[in-house]
C-alpha cells in the first residue's frame, strides 16, 4: 500500500489543470487545534498509502504538514510533491476580497509549496481581520461579499498557485448565489456527511451541477465542540459492522465511498490509519444500503453555532444551513 496506488480517485470537473482527488483524505485538524503531533502523523499516513492531505489556515498543520513532506521526499516515499494532493482553506478574517491572494501566499509559505491543489472558502461568512481563532468573537461577524471575494479565488486559480477552487459548509442556496456570481464554478463542496447526515438533497444538487462533494466527520467528530457520538452511537451501523466482520468505521466509510464521494478522515493512530483504506475490496449487500438509507436524520452536534448571532449575518442556525437540518 506504500505506493497509494489501492486508492481510487475522482476527477475533479472544473480545470483541465486539475489532478484527480483521491477517494480518501488525510484529515489534520487535530482539536484543539496545535501543530504538536501533525508531522509524524503525516509521515505515517503517506507511508500507508495516503495521497490527499486536508489542512486549512485555522489548523495550524499547514507548516507541520509541509515539513512531513520534506521529510517524505528525503526519505523517499514519494517521487514528488506532485505525488500528493493538497488542500488548504481561506480563513474567514481573511474572506475579504483584497485579503485572499495574500491569504494563499501565506498558506503556500507556510506549506513550503508554490501550488495547492485545492483552495477552499472555510465558511460562507466573513469576520474582521485579525487573529485566526475559535470561538470566533461575535461582534466581528460580518456577511459576506461573495462575488468579490470569489472573483479573487478565481484570480489564485488563474494565477496557477491554487490548481482547483471550491467552497466549504455551503447549502444548495448559497452554492446557487455563489454560481450565478462565478466565472470559474467551485470545484468541490467540502460538508458534513456520514450515514446519520447522508445530505441526499446537497448532493442531488451538487451532481447536477457539477460539484463534487468531500465528506468531512465520516464517524460525526466526537469528542470535538462542532461533532456529536450519534453517528457512533446507531446501532444500526454497530450490527451491520459485527455482522460483515468490519470495523464500525470501515462501514461509514465504505457506504461514503459509494455514494461517489471522497472523504476526509483523521485518526492519528498507526493501526486505524490502515484499517480506514482497506475499504476497496468489498461492498455493502443493498440489504445493508437499505438498512442505512432508513437511518433517521439529523446534522450532527452544534456545527456552526460559532457564527450565530443576532448582529451578525446569521441570527439562527436555520438561517446559516437555510433550513437544511
Amino acid at each position: 500500500m506504500g505506493s497509494g496506488g489501492g486508492i481510487p480517485a475522482a476527477h475533479l470537473l472544473s480545470s483541465s489543470a486539475a489532478k484527480p482527488i483521491p477517494r480518501i483524505g488525510f484529515g489534520t485538524a487535530e482539536f484543539p487545534f496545535s501543530a504538536s503531533d501533525v508531522k509524524q502523523s503525516v509521515l505515517q499516513a503517506i507511508e500507508s498509502g495516503y495521497r490527499h492531505f486536508d489542512t486549512a489556515a485555522l489548523y495550524l498543520s499547514e507548516k507541520p504538514l509541509g515539513d512531513a513532506v520534506v521529510e517524505a521526499l528525503r526519505l523517499g516515499l514519494i517521487q514528488s510533491r506532485d505525488d500528493l494532493f493538497i488542500t488548504s482553506k481561506l480563513w474567514c478574517t481573511d474572506a475579504h476580497c483584497d485579503r485572499v491572494l495574500p491569504a494563499l501566499r501565506k498558506t503556500l509559505q507556510n506549506l513550503g509549496m508554490e501550488y495547492v491543489d485545492l483552495y477552499l472558502i472555510h465558511w460562507p461568512v466573513s469576520l474582521k481581520p485579525g487573529e485566526q481563532e475559535l470561538p470566533v468573537k461575535k461582534e466581528d461577524l460580518l456577511p459576506m461579499d461573495l462575488r468579490s471575494v470569489w472573483a479573487a479565488m478565481e484570480e489564485c486559480q488563474e494565477l496557477g498557485i491554487a490548481k482547483s477552487i471550491g467552497v466549504s459548509n455551503f447549502t444548495c442556496k448559497k452554492l446557487q448565489e455563489l454560481l450565478s456570481v462565478a466565472r470559474i464554478p467551485p470545484a468541490v463542496n467540502q460538508v458534513e456527511m456520514n450515514p446519520v447526515w447522508q445530505q441526499k438533497k446537497l448532493r442531488e444538487y451538487c451532481g447536477d451541477k457539477g460539484i463534487h462533494i468531500t465528506a468531512y466527520s465520516p464517524l460525526g467528530a466526537k469528542g470535538t465542540p462542532w461533532g456529536s457520538s450519534q453517528v457512533m452511537d446507531c446501532q444500526v451501523l454497530t450490527e451491520i459492522a459485527e455482522n460483515k466482520g468490519k470495523t464500525f468505521a470501515q462501514i461509514c466509510l465504505r457506504w461514503i465511498h459509494e455514494q461517489g464521494v471522497s472523504v476526509l478522515i483523521k485518526s492519528f493512530n498507526k493501526e486505524r490509519m490502515k484499517e480506514n483504506l482497506q475499504i476497496f475490496d468489498w461492498r455493502l449487500s443493498p440489504e445493508e444500503l437499505e438498512k442505512i438509507s432508513q437511518i433517521p436524520q439529523r446534522r450532527g452536534g452544534s456545527l456552526g453555532s460559532a457564527f450565530i448571532s443576532e448582529e451578525g449575518p446569521y441570527k439562527s442556525l436555520m438561517e446559516l444551513w437555510d433550513g437544511e437540518l
